[in-house]
């Protein structure tokens, strides 16, 4: 049972909102038009959730034998850095898991066509890429970028095409909306370990512009998005939709408490409450679509 949980602390629980997410937003969208197809949408959701943990587990492994993740680390305890797992086994199951999620991905090619073969390949090299090679997205300041796109755009869009056979201005739109507050998880993530970065060189985006900046881009995260769920009605899509700036206005709230965090029990609420965030906005969005 310890070395279940062990692994279960590894998978990260409070990321995987990050992955559910954008594949409800992208099925509600779906459903929205008279669209939806079941199979195609749980594949969407199936693969996002394994992407996402063996992102993880890559993190867990390249961190822990990089020196980045420490045991007096004021977050979570890695299992590798902890000496819970060996680094070997960690490396091992992440790889084994995106290959899976590589080969499961491929079935929606049946949906949505062969373009769809380049999206499962830059995924999953992008998940091991995020932290490894010889330029790490994590260590570079993309690490933002990497979220944005793959856990908004591509995820949102994907999920919505291979139901519909198209993607729509609304369909992209959310999509960055979706990524922008999925990523307050990493700002978050990345506001907390700010002094481990800067010792173990690793260039995040708040490392690189600092801790005032990261706050500021919270916020502005979170306006972006209600403005796109404003922009939707506005386009006639039913003022329900506006349901999303509930999620918005917690994100503001939990926005303050950020700002005054300064020991791990602080942190640790300001991860849990960014992602809830992001299932509140991804609930109340589609609530708002499939009752509109």
């Amino acid at each position: 049972m310890a070395n279940i949980q062990i692994w279960f602390e590894a998978t990260r629980p409070k990321t995987l909102p990050a992955a559910v997410a954008p594949v409800v937003l992208g099925t509600a969208m779906a459903h929205s038009i008279g669209q939806f197809h079941f199979l195609p949408a749980v594949i969407c959701l199936a693969f996002a959730l394994l992407v996402q943990i063996g992102t993880n587990f890559a993190n867990d492994y390249l961190d822990g034998i990089k020196g980045t993740d420490t045991a007096a680390r004021l977050g979570p305890r890695r299992a590798v850095a902890a000496g819970l797992v060996p680094a070997s086994t960690m490396k091992w199951v992440a790889i084994g898991i995106l290959a899976f999620a590589f080969f499961l991905g491929l079935s929606l090619i049946y949906f949505g066509g062969w373009w769809l073969l380049a999206v499962g390949f830059s995924s999953v090299l992008c998940a091991w890429f995020y932290t490894g090679g010889p330029y790490p997205l994590a260590y570079n300041g993309m690490g933002d970028v990497f979220v944005v796109l793959f856990f908004g755009l591509i995820a949102v869009g994907g999920t919505f095409h291979v139901q519909a056979g198209f993607v729509s201005q609304e369909v992209i739109l959310l999509g960055l909306a979706c990524g922008l507050v999925v990523n307050n998880i990493l700002v978050v993530n990345n506001y907390r370990d700010i002094d481990e970065d800067l010792q173990a060189n690793k260039r995040t985006l708040v490392v690189l512009l600092g801790r005032r900046w990261a706050l500021v881009q919270y916020g502005l995260s979170l306006l972006f998005a209600g403005g796109v769920l404003s922009w939707m009605v506005w386009q006639g899509m039913g003022p329900m939709i506006l349901l999303g700036w509930l999620a918005v206005a917690y994100g503001f709230c939990l926005l303050g408490k950020l700002a005054k965090a300064s020991i791990p029990a602080d942190f640790l609420a300001a991860l849990k409450g960014a992602a809830l965030v992001v299932l509140a906005f991804s609930a109340l969005v589609s609530l708002g679509l499939l009752s509109g």
